[in-house]
């Protein structure tokens, strides 16, 4: 029974986050902390386990999940850029 719990939890976890992503356009950074658990769990949540319970859902994160991946690029380039001009006026 107590396996079941668990499976459930993880599975209304994997919704909760999918819908908290898709609602708020958050990267899987942003979901982890917000969350409380690692940048990992978040991915397989939303690729593996989602799929299982809510594939339209599963689709919906997908789609903003590959848009983040495609921009992470320009991210992080602005997060450096922005770094280092903190670091000049220091």
């Amino acid at each position: 029974m107590q396996g079941f719990l668990l499976k459930s939890y993880i599975e209304e976890r994997a919704v909760e986050i999918a819908n908290y992503i898709i609602q708020h356009n958050a990267t899987v950074r942003q979901a982890a902390k917000k969350y409380g658990i690692s940048k990992s769990t978040v991915h397989k949540d939303c690729t593996e386990r989602l799929g299982q319970v809510n594939p339209t859902l599963a689709a919906e994160v997908r789609k903003v999940l590959d848009v983040n991946k495609s921009e992470r690029h320009i991210r992080g380039g602005l997060a450096t850029k922005e770094k280092y001009l903190h670091h000049h006026y220091i």
